[in-house]
């Protein structure tokens, strides 16, 4: 509507009748044209959540390994930090959208996080059922330093074996525990 249609009611009285008219049209269309986007937004959220999944079931790890990735030199002596690399499978029978994994490293003698690591596993075009991710690795910030080689730092009288517990959700959803694993003592490739 535009302000060239409204014209007082008192100047002709026929004219305000068709203002009258055409602003109960123009709400009537309005009305409809809401009813029909909340209806069609209800029945697009509904189609596209569909019946939640179980992380705890509905993925699988597979080919996990683990290990402490050389993190190179770090103030003149050399760093290696926990690390785990795996693929996920989706064994539910939904497409899981914006997969995402997060990492927490602790050491074996401690409760207390230690690092973490999070990744998008597979994004807005979700993993379908039966598909599986590319190889995934994730791996702590922190880490040993010395002095001895990366490998030799492994069998150092002061080092502490440590784990990792990973954790996994999409779309909206909820972080639900997946595994937890122990970290090996061998170098790993990134």
């Amino acid at each position: 509507m535009n302000a060239e249609t409204a014209k007082p009611a008192e100047k002709n009285s026929q004219e305000g009748s068709r203002f009258s008219s055409e602003v109960t049209v123009l709400n009537n269309g309005v009305a409809r044209l809401v009813a029909g986007m909340v209806l069609l937004a209800s029945l697009t959220g509904a189609a596209a959540c569909g019946p939640t999944v179980d992380l705890t079931t509905g993925i699988e790890i597979e080919a996990i390994s683990t290990g402490w990735l050389d993190a190179g030199v770090v103030a003149g002596k050399n760093k290696v930090v926990p690390a785990v690399t795996f693929t996920l499978k989706n064994v539910s029978d939904q497409k899981l959208s914006a997969l995402q994994v997060n990492a927490i490293f602790r050491r074996v003698n401690s409760g207390e996080e230690w690092g973490d690591g999070f990744r998008t596993v597979a994004g807005p075009g979700g993993l379908a059922p039966g598909a599986a991710t590319d190889s995934v690795t994730i791996n702590a910030q922190l880490g040993y330093t010395g002095t001895d080689s990366h490998a030799a730092m492994l069998y150092h009288s002061q080092f502490v074996d440590a784990k990792v517990d990973l954790f996994a959700k999409y779309g909206s959803g909820t972080w639900a525990r997946i595994g937890e694993y122990a970290i090996m003592r061998q170098l790993i490739e990134p």
